[in-house]
């Protein structure tokens, strides 16, 4: 099976903002930018995830502003990763069994990227058909 570091996001490429960011803001730059989630920092040091999903449910269905709600009241943290030798069915497997889309990639316990349910669907739709 393919091992998660051939699908996953590098670091590299992460959309980060400061954990002091509005949620408005934040869900702008998620639809600009066509992307499901950001990296949450202080300083330089990622601290949690924000997922559309978090958006959705911890302000839109609360009612909370969107405008004075900060990322890092409505973040997931910390981050459930996978070790980056791991197969594409283990992250699989993970991601339903704690019922998250996305997945922070490690090497020894550092994180080097992120693998998303949109990643693995890409995967199965390139696979060749019987």
């Amino acid at each position: 099976m393919v091992p998660v570091k051939s699908f996953m996001i590098p670091r590299e490429k992460f959309v980060t903002v400061a954990r002091d960011t509005d949620a408005q803001t934040a869900a702008r730059i998620m639809r600009d930018r066509g992307i499901g989630s950001l990296f949450i920092t202080n300083d330089k040091e990622i601290i949690g995830i924000v997922t559309d999903t978090d958006m959705m449910r911890r302000v839109v269905a609360s009612g909370s502003d969107a405008t004075k709600a900060t990322v890092e009241q409505i973040m997931s943290a910390p981050i459930l990763t996978i070790e980056e030798s791991k197969t594409l069915l283990d992250a699989n497997d993970l991601m339903a069994q704690a019922h998250v889309r996305h997945l922070g990639v490690t090497r020894e316990g550092k994180l080097v990227g992120v693998i998303s349910v949109r990643d693995l669907v890409v995967f199965l739709t390139n696979l060749p058909r019987k």
